[in-house]
This record gives structure tokens, C-alpha cells and sequence, in this order.
């Protein structure tokens, strides 16, 4: 996973999709991220934090949601998926 990652330079893309984010979505749009890793979650976390703090968003997940037990069992991939929202105001 990190060769595929470092590869496709998956950190870098994120950084500059989270950059983008404040003047791509209008007035009202929400913004839903799912993170598989804590490398993906930790960005998006503090991107949507440092824009809810400015004003500019309303986090509407004040944590991350996790996958409830009866997926998990389902969908065994679902454990590791952190789910963050927010609305631009």
C-alpha cells in the first residue's frame, strides 16, 4: 500500500484536492470524505477544522464516524473507513 501511495503520490493529490476545496464548492455544498488510513483522515481532519475555525464551514461530523458493528461483520473492510462531513456556509 505505502509503494502504491508513493507512486501515484497519493499524499501530494489529497493536499492539493483539500487546497481546492473553499472556492470549488458554492454556498450550501457539502463535502463527504471517506479516509482508509490515518495517512488519508489526518489531512482532512485538520482541513476541515482550520475551515469550520474560519467560518467558512460547519463540520457535520464532530468526530469521525466509524462503521457500526453489524457492517463490520458484513463488510470487513468497513472497520478501517472514517467517514467526515462538512457544509460550506
Amino acid at each position: 500500500m505505502s509503494l502504491r501511495a508513493w507512486l501515484n503520490q497519493e499524499p501530494e493529490q489529497l493536499r492539493e484536492f483539500l487546497s481546492c476545496v473553499p472556492e470549488c464548492l458554492s454556498r450550501g455544498g457539502r463535502l463527504v470524505i471517506i479516509a482508509y488510513h490515518s495517512l488519508e483522515d489526518r489531512p482532512v481532519k485538520l482541513a476541515m477544522r482550520e475551515w469550520s475555525q474560519g467560518g467558512e464551514f460547519r463540520l457535520l461530523t464532530r468526530r469521525a464516524v466509524k462503521a457500526a458493528p453489524a457492517e463490520v461483520e458484513a463488510n470487513p473492510r468497513s472497520r478501517s473507513g472514517r467517514l467526515r462531513a462538512a457544509i460550506r456556509l
